[in-house]
């Protein structure tokens, strides 16, 4: 993986720490993340027609892609509802890479270095640690519904891995991915939650800074993995979790352990033996 790579996804990891924190932040989690959503799928819609159009064979991959992402939405929001998100954003975010380099190795032939796993590795027992680490305020199922998610962000990661490759247009997939998942998210709150205006009409400057920052985070990702393997992508992606944590502290005021601390240094390390594979 390139510097330049390397530079781009950690930006993007910040971007994600950040949106998460925005529905963290919100007094309705559910709505927040709706928001989020939908105000992506409008900045999406306004970019498609400037952009090339995707080849036919990324249509399976954008279908499946909107359906595990809606339940995405749905599974971040009751986590943040149920468990802190010094807790449930690491458990969300630490088994993905592992799941992804398993399956990117022996079911899709992406083969890494020893330096690659020895970094998957470490990133990954840094951020469960994190997770697990103290009992806090955090509630079980909370961190249920986190563990439950982190299989369809495996999941996700995976497809659209594939997708954005076979589409041969990375911006234009990551466009329609934000337009199939923010619309019927949207639709369901018009027709479901009467305050849905008045919530939007209250929270709109979150709405555009999440929906922003997942737009952005999310398509640098895509664009990163047609330049390098997908489980290294995916595995630096998860370093979020360092300004997570940091986000979680200092601006959600959540208590930070010793335990957490050491975990975030196991996480540097993890990332600087991705940088090195």
């Amino acid at each position: 993986m390139s510097l330049v790579v390397f530079l781009i996804v950690l930006g993007a990891a910040a971007l994600h720490a950040s949106w998460n924190a925005v529905v963290k932040n919100g007094r309705d989690t559910l709505l927040t993340t709706i928001l989020v959503a939908s105000t992506a799928a409008l900045m999406s819609a306004a970019m498609l027609p400037f952009l090339p159009p995707i080849a036919p064979a990324a249509w399976p991959y954008l279908g499946l892609s909107a359906l595990l992402e809606i339940t995405y939405y749905v599974l971040i929001a009751t986590a943040y509802r149920l468990a802190d998100m010094s807790r449930a954003y690491p458990l969300m975010r630490g088994t993905p890479p592992l799941i992804v380099a398993t399956v990117s190795t022996f079911a899709l032939g992406i083969g890494l270095t020893p330096l690659g796993w020895g970094g998957i590795a470490c990133i990954s027992a840094g951020i469960l640690t994190l997770a697990l680490s103290g009992r806090g305020a955090a509630d079980g199922r909370g961190l249920g519904f986190a563990l439950i998610n982190a299989l369809v962000i495996a999941s996700y990661t995976l497809v659209d891995g594939l997708g954005v490759r076979a589409s041969g247009a990375a911006a234009s997939y990551t466009m329609w991915i934000f337009v199939l998942t923010g619309t019927p998210l949207a639709l369901w709150a018009a027709w479901r939650r009467r305050d849905v205006f008045a919530y939007a009409a209250r929270n709109w400057r979150s709405a555009l800074i999440g929906g922003f920052g997942t737009l952005a985070s999310y398509g640098i990702v895509l664009w990163a993995m047609t330049e390098a393997p997908i489980p290294m992508v995916a595995a630096l992606r998860e370093t979020s979790i360092l300004f997570g944590t940091a986000i979680a502290a200092f601006v959600l005021h959540e208590k930070v352990s010793t335990v957490r601390i050491v975990a975030v240094l196991i996480i540097a390390a993890g990332a600087a033996l991705l940088r090195l594979a």
